[in-house]
């Protein structure tokens, strides 16, 4: 009984996969779900309450992992000694964006819905919660620069908001793009040498 629930639940959610992909979260029909599936409506509310429900059980383990190991990277850079920090000014965040690609590359289609199909869902703000988490570190880590002594312009949230934003939609191109992954990781290699040149300019370093 188990096996065949599982198998159900697979058949389930792999219709929701194509579902979802074509037509996104709002467009996406539950009826047009259920029918691929082959099960009955009242067999889907033994698995799911609801179409959100759905979308969320294909793409919560990867916006955890993604945003976990994002986390991850900002508090361990965040909690080093002031004076070590920007010696080690972007090597995690190097580590994590490798890490980000290797995962995205695995996870193309869940990850593809989760960033550019998710419009009417609680992960429709995925990215701009990320840019968010981002923008809050850079100003902590400008604030320690001003506490050890370096001399650099003022940078409102704004601005790195801004900046931000542009790195996280260049690096989530790969998505969009279905780029290989040799090809992807090279590409956000090159971005980050980018960004982190235009960086140390504004910063003065």
């Amino acid at each position: 009984m188990e096996e065949k629930s599982t198998a159900t639940l697979e058949k389930i959610q792999q219709a929701a996969m194509e579902e979802f992909s074509e037509k996104g979260f709002q467009g996406a029909s539950l009826r047009q779900i259920v029918k691929q599936a082959g099960v009955t409506t009242g067999a889907f509310y033994g698995y799911f309450s609801s179409k959100e429900a759905l979308f969320a059980s294909i793409v919560e383990p990867h916006a955890a992992a993604l945003m976990g190991r994002f986390m991850e990277a900002q508090t361990t850079f965040a909690e080093m000694p002031e004076k070590e920090q920007p010696e080690h000014m972007g090597l995690e965040s190097s580590q994590c964006v490798h890490w980000m690609v290797d995962y995205i590359c695995d996870h193309r289609e869940p990850v593809k819905l989760l960033l550019y199909k998710a419009e009417g869902t609680s992960y429709e703000h995925f990215v701009h919660n990320m840019v968010e988490v981002e923008v809050e570190y850079t100003l902590q880590y400008l604030e320690v620069l001003h506490r050890l002594g370096h001399e650099s312009p003022q940078l409102d949230a704004q601005l790195c908001h801004i900046i931000a934003s542009g790195m996280f939609n260049g690096i989530f191109e790969i998505v969009v793009h279905d780029m290989p992954k040799e090809q992807a990781m090279r590409y956000v290699d090159q971005l980050r040498d980018f960004y982190t040149a235009g960086w140390l300019k504004l910063i003065g370093q």
